[in-house]
């Protein structure tokens, strides 16, 4: 009896694994569930435990083996979609960022999405001029910790929350002056809406950048945000494309295509490579589901999107969710007493530190980290002015989700679109997709962009795998400028030569089925219309009786012969 209840139990705890959700506040959500349970399942506890409600903005991310990122597909088995063995450790992002976040019905929902907004500040994903950056940290400041109070908060109080990948010290005394005078009586909850509209007003808002490079080799960071596809290089916006513009997007390998008609009669097609062709599908399933969520009307719109045509085998996909105009209609439906909201500004953060933390660590004196900083930005102004950059006109965000204000600003922008006082280079930890090499670029951009803590955070918090070393960091992937240029022609090569083996068996295979038919025709009986059909045609019987019967006479001789050697034999 006892050895069938442990024998029972042992089979229970095989069809069960325990799973960890990391949330925007970095606290963590541990479940067990079933084995064959769905990511639905598991998104719905999760909201559940959160009190949330307009959850269609969210997703839960996962980081594979291969340090390739993934969205959880809800209508799929968990089990399934993750490469590696349990227990299994995810984070819950923002998958679809609002169009305009401050207007959210739900407090706990703005909140959320502060977080988020938070989080890619801090990492770089999120830049903006110097003024704006003051008061986007000077928000966060009153949100976390109230008013100013000279009594609690000492000269430099300022100095001891990150709320960049890099500070300076005129900048963190704007932040501290504008928390004193601009902002004294706002509530977290009114600070952290003036935040979100101020946040909403920014080019890389909504921006989830995956590493890219152009045609012509240069690197490039591809986006979907609310209102189309971006392309930024520099620190500027090169292309963008609204999504009622985009008519198809579609990935052969590595590479990444995009279609779009611009005006009455010009159509585009843009062009980049992927780091791996993971990277590229994730890509673009990540611009196939953008698009349907702010694009379409209603969720019985959707359709099956295909990446494949004659010669190259591709991948289906097909967006499950509701779409943008269905989420805020029912938003506006929600009737409830406003939860509780348990903020965890004085809580430690691994990714975003408060001021519980003391002051930032640094490996260099203050002094000499601004020099460093001088000389690295003096750099980058340099090779900016040198640098290629895709010719594009910046096109207006006019779609019926933007701002208005937000419009006509970007209407008045001719050129390409200046987004930051700095190049546009989030730290390598964070990014969506794995980067296959470490370019002097890359190399800069970790000095810039963030401290090695907010790198190993980063790294902890969303890909909740171990570190490398550091100076093995990218040593097993990193190969010279001849190794990838001799390896892309191998690729270029292995996939003609793929593409006409696969045209060779079409060929071959519409051949075959051409003499099935024709064998049909002129030796069976079948009593079929069509076949009678075809068969009383003058052009067939001349076929018949000039061709094909002397052909039948040939090959019946050429037979009888081998067969006759063969028995002689």
């Amino acid at each position: 009896m006892l050895s069938r209840f442990m024998s029972g139990s042992i089979r229970n705890l095989e069809r069960e694994y325990s799973c960890t959700v990391r949330l925007l506040d970095d606290t963590e959500y541990t479940c067990t569930i079933q084995r064959d349970a769905k990511g639905q399942y598991l998104f719905d506890l999760i909201c559940h435990h959160l009190n949330l409600m307009e959850k269609d903005y969210f997703g839960i991310r996962y980081v594979d083996p291969d340090k390739q990122r993934h969205w959880l597909e809800f209508t799929k088995s968990i089990s399934k979609q993750m490469k590696s063995q349990p227990p299994f450790t995810m984070c819950l992002r923002v998958k679809f960022y609002p169009p305009e976040p401050a207007s959210l019905k739900e407090e706990i929902t703005r909140y959320l999405v502060f977080l988020q907004i938070k989080r890619d500040l801090y990492h770089g994903r999120l830049l903006c001029k110097t003024s704006d950056a003051a008061m986007l940290a000077a928000h966060i400041l009153q949100a976390e910790i109230g008013d100013y109070d000279p009594g609690k908060h000492p000269e430099g109080y300022s100095s001891k929350f990150q709320f960049f990948p890099k500070h300076s010290e005129k900048l963190e005394r704007r932040i501290a002056d504008l928390h004193k005078t601009e902002l004294i009586g706002q509530t977290p909850e009114t600070s952290e809406r003036n935040f979100l509209q101020k946040a909403q007003m920014l080019e890389t808002y909504g921006v989830d950048p995956h590493p890219c490079k152009d045609v012509s080799g240069n690197p490039a960071f591809l986006a979907f945000t609310p209102f189309g596809f971006v392309v930024l290089q520099g620190n500027k916006r090169v292309h963008f494309l609204k999504w009622n513009e985009v008519t198809k997007l579609k990935f052969e390998g590595k590479t990444f295509h995009v279609y779009a008609n611009q005006k009455e009669y010009e159509k585009i097609i843009l062009m980049y490579f992927a780091p791996t062709p993971e990277a590229c599908k994730h890509l673009w399933k990540c611009g196939v589901e953008n698009q349907a969520f702010y694009k379409l009307d209603k969720s019985s719109q959707v359709r099956t999107v295909s990446s494949s045509n004659l010669f190259f085998k591709g991948s289906r996909f097909r967006f499950s969710g509701r779409v943008a105009k269905e989420v805020m209609e029912q938003s506006a439906k929600i009737k409830r007493e406003p939860p509780e909201i348990h903020r965890a500004g004085l809580v430690p953060s691994r990714s975003c530190p408060s001021i519980t933390h003391g002051p930032r660590l640094s490996s260099v004196p203050r002094t000499r980290r601004r020099a460093v900083h001088i000389s690295i930005i003096e750099g980058l102004e340099s090779l900016r002015d040198s640098a290629h950059s895709t010719p594009a006109h910046s096109v207006s965000h006019g779609e019926s989700f933007m701002p208005r204000s937000r419009s006509q600003a970007t209407d008045s922008s001719e050129g390409a679109a200046v987004i930051s006082d700095e190049a546009y280079s989030p730290s390598d930890s964070v990014l969506p997709t794995p980067v296959a090499e470490h370019s002097m670029e890359l190399a800069v951009s970790r000095q810039i962009n963030g401290a090695p803590c907010s790198i190993e955070e980063e790294k902890e918090s969303e890909a909740g795998t171990p570190m490398r070393g550091e100076g093995g960091e990218f040593g097993d992937t990193q190969e010279g400028a001849g190794g990838d240029s001799a390896l892309s022609e191998v690729e270029q090569v292995n996939k003609f030569v793929l593409s006409v083996l696969r045209l060779l068996l079409v060929t071959i295979g519409l051949l075959f089925v051409l003499l099935l038919l024709l064998i049909i025709l002129t030796e069976s009986d079948l009593d079929i219309a069509f076949l009678r059909d075809i068969r009383q045609t003058p052009e067939f019987e001349q076929f018949h009786y000039e061709y094909f019967c002397p052909l039948r006479r040939w090959f019946a001789c050429k037979l009888r012969w081998v067969g006759g050697l063969l028995i002689n034999k």
